[in-house]
């Protein structure tokens, strides 16, 4: 089987419905670091300080900073997290186009590492919220947070599977695998992309899902639209995928 490893994005798609319940997501066993994190989030929204909540979200606008702080996550609608996110990776997935099948692949296979929630399904239901990527939460650091109670569980969880990081490097603050993993890193004109490399990694897992890619061997044979194949790297226990853009064919 291949697990298929996604940050989260900063933008994120409004509406849905139903109630969130911070225990139904990934790994039960995060319940309470969950429901801490939370209530110091709330908290935060609550306390109506200016500098707590710029701090919180990474926002200057007043309006914008007035809407996340309007949004109680125990109160507000959810959607899947992989419909819930709306930055370029998953405008690149398009998750709504995809066929039945490759849905249910996604919700399967893909876990997203989120800021707040920490690692979670693509499936799991999530409410609209704000944490800015590197920003603490209080006095707390969500990643160090998660790394110490989340390490163990995705160890075990990933154990004898193929394991594909998508994720860009700042998630490893998170989790950094343990178990042989595979990355991706794209070229264009010999040099790596950066911001774009998001849109690349949502292409990427579009097409692994279009084709239901069960296996790392299975990847490497997968022709994929845009996307040429150079190299493969070794090191220890990560695999380094580098593929060619063709800007033309996306």
């Amino acid at each position: 089987m291949l697990k298929i490893l996604l940050a989260p994005s900063e933008g994120k798609r409004q509406g849905g419905s139903g109630t969130f319940d911070p225990c139904a997501l990934l790994f039960e066993e995060l319940c309470p670091l969950r429901k801490r994190l939370l209530s110091v989030y709330r908290d935060i929204l609550q306390s109506g300080d200016p500098h707590r909540l710029q701090t919180l979200f990474g926002l200057k606008k007043e309006e914008e900073i007035k809407y996340y702080a309007a949004l109680d996550p125990l109160k507000s609608p959810v959607l899947k997290a992989v419909e819930r996110y709306s930055g370029v990776a998953y405008q690149y997935l398009d998750y709504p186009s995809l066929p039945a099948e490759a849905k249910e692949y996604v919700d399967r296979q893909l876990i997203i590492f989120s800021n707040l929630f920490g690692p979670v399904r693509a499936s799991d239901p999530l409410p609209e919220y704000r944490l800015k990527q590197g920003n603490p939460l209080g006095e707390l650091r969500t990643e160090q947070e998660y790394k110490a109670a989340a390490t163990p569980l995705l160890d075990r969880s990933l154990d004898s599977v193929d394991i594909l990081d998508l994720r860009a490097g700042y998630y490893d603050k998170f989790y950094k695998p343990s178990h042989p993993h595979t990355t991706m890193k794209f070229l264009k004109n010999g040099k790596v992309v950066s911001h774009w490399a998001k849109a690349y990694r949502g292409w990427v897992l579009r097409h692994l899902a279009l084709n239901r890619v069960e296996s790392l061997e299975e990847l490497l044979a997968l022709p994929i639209p845009g996307l040429e194949l150079l190299e493969i790297r070794e090191k220890k226990i990560r695999r380094e995928i580098l593929y060619a853009i063709d800007e033309d064919a996306l």
